[in-house]
């Protein structure tokens, strides 16, 4: 795999890719787009902080990406919509950069507080001056924490530890959490109106995108004073400009603007302001934060490569991180099975039933629906399919898509069930683990039990004396060893299905030839992605 790196990025933290051999880094930082657009074409993976665009138009040149990796949180120079109708996943690495975004978060907060950057001018320009300097202490201020996730809920933290009567807005947390941090869930209303300082820690979208307007500042008290490390655009900046020239907000401090680099004459009259703390989006530069995102992204890379489940895709249904590792065998399990079924269920199915049985139903199981999906589907589209596009390619298709749990089941602890209907009949696979291992159990009306292995064979013919012994004598004479063998038949002398694991391929003539000497119903080959 060939990665372009765009912007920069701690080497440190790339070793997980520096070191497969498998990939191929190359170094491109601050290409002009011309440049980039000349190039992207030759590369399946990208890596990028905030300064790369990666908007439709290089998407539109971007003929072999598979993966956008944006080593920190924000995404706003993604177009994830586009990536994700051209197949392409976009992964972030939301965890890496937290606690250093809550410690800027908190340094800017003291520095203001206490007058550091201007008391530091001061003396530097030869002056000694003390009581211009006075400051305010924490202790007893209330502080308004708006949006309680990783790095909000470590301010709060932090904010509890100078003894500050901690509020928090989050209409996506429940009491209990808010609890958990020894703070007090209210609403925005409230936050608004009772907190001598205000944090904001929210990603930007639609419902975040100016949060904080001049109405809300003039609900405010007065000389509040006003932090912004999250997002630009989360506050007004024009409202923010003024409330401090009117006096009514005593003071702010942002890292984040709308615009980045700020040219806008609002936001550098903003940043020019005596009562303005700022800096430039230092809130993830620290080293230990470069590393680590630098880290997170490697590893999604190094994932996709192998295979695996990723944990930080935006784009893609995921289960919560605590619970991948645990879901892991279950998305192998459901590929599987849709690789399966769709080597053997006839063409155009127009519904797709996923049914979930036993513990397994506790849990949301839309990541292994879309997973089974895409596997299914790779199988019906020349279009290359994966968990990003999968449910856009099933609507395009006309397939509907649908999905049923239940704690109830009758033989196994977990069961999940890939159903197909369409205008020639349906056909139904079950399967479950055994001891972390895939096995199945159920193919249309059979019973069945084994593992599915590279190379299979699949049938079904009327149950005789003899037929194993004639199959088993074709397939020798075409140098086709035999692994397992599984039967499964409803009645004796009735109709009988049988799943041969084989070594290595069975060609079109040894498959005529098997299907004349049992008068097979039905025979297929299978091939089950490794």
């Amino acid at each position: 795999m060939k990665v372009l790196i765009t912007d920069e990025i701690s080497k440190s933290g790339l070793l997980p890719i520096l070191d497969d051999p498998r990939i191929q880094v190359d170094f491109k930082i601050g290409l002009p787009v011309d440049e980039l657009h000349q190039i992207i074409g030759d590369y399946e993976a990208i890596i990028t902080r905030s300064m790369t665009q990666v908007n439709r138009a290089l998407l539109d040149r971007a003929t072999k990406l598979k993966i956008i990796a944006r080593a920190g949180v924000g995404i706003d120079n993604v177009d994830v919509e586009a990536a994700s109708s051209k197949g392409i996943i976009v992964v972030n690495a939301p965890y890496g950069n937290v606690n250093s975004a809550a410690e800027h978060t908190m340094a800017l907060l003291l520095s203001y507080c206490r007058n550091v950057s201007i008391a530091n001018a001061s003396l530097k320009g030869g002056d000694w001056q003390r009581a211009p300097f006075t400051g305010y202490e924490l202790k007893d201020k209330t502080i308004g924490v708006i949006g309680l996730g990783k790095v909000g809920g470590r301010v709060a933290l932090r904010c509890r530890a100078f003894e500050a009567n901690v509020i928090t807005y989050d209409p996506y947390i429940s009491e209990k959490r808010a609890e958990d941090f020894g703070v007090k869930l209210v609403s925005l209303e409230d936050v608004i109106r009772f907190s001598d300082i205000i944090t904001v820690h929210t990603p930007l979208n639609e419902e975040t995108r100016d949060l904080i307007t001049a109405e809300h500042f003039a609900g405010m008290q007065d000389s509040v004073f006003i932090i912004n490390c999250a997002r630009g655009g989360i506050i007004n900046e024009q409202a923010m400009l003024d409330a401090l020239e009117s006096g009514k907000c005593g003071g702010a401090a942002f890292d984040v603007w709308s615009e980045e680099p700020p040219r806008s004459e609002l936001l550098k009259k903003l940043i020019a302001h005596p009562k303005m703390l700022v800096t430039p989006h230092l809130g993830a530069n620290t080293f230990e934060a470069q590393k680590n995102v630098a880290i997170d992204v490697s590893k999604e890379i190094v994932n996709y490569i192998d295979g695996q489940p990723l944990s930080n895709a935006v784009n893609i249904p995921r289960f919560d991180p605590d619970l991948m590792e645990h879901m892991k065998p279950f998305m192998r399990l459901i590929s599987i099975i849709g690789d399966f079924i769709s080597q053997l269920a006839p063409p155009n199915p127009h519904k797709i039933t996923f049914t979930y049985n036993g513990k397994l139903a506790r849990f949301d199981c839309s990541p292994l629906s879309v997973c089974g999906l895409a596997a299914l589907l790779n199988h019906c589209t020349e279009q290359d399919v994966n968990m990003v596009n999968a449910s856009l390619i099933a609507r395009e298709m006309g397939i509907e898509v649908e999905s049923a749990r239940s704690t109830e089941t009758d033989s196994f602890s977990n069961l999940i069930t890939l159903s197909l209907e369409g205008t020639q009949g349906s056909r139904t696979i079950a399967g479950t683990l055994f001891e972390g291992i895939p096995k199945i159990v159920k193919m249309r009306n059979f019973d069945i039990d084994f593992r599915p292995e590279e190379h299979m064979l699949v049938m079904t013919y009327a149950d005789r004396p003899g037929s194993i012994g004639k199959i088993g004598t074709i397939l020798g004479n075409a140098g086709v060893n035999i692994g397992n063998m599984s039967l499964g038949r409803t009645e004796k002398a009735g109709e009988a299905m049988v799943v041969f694991s084989i070594d290595s391929s069975a060609d079109e003539a040894t498959l005529s030839a098997v299907k004349e000497a049992v008068n097979a119903t039905f025979i297929r080959a299978v091939h089950i992605r490794q």
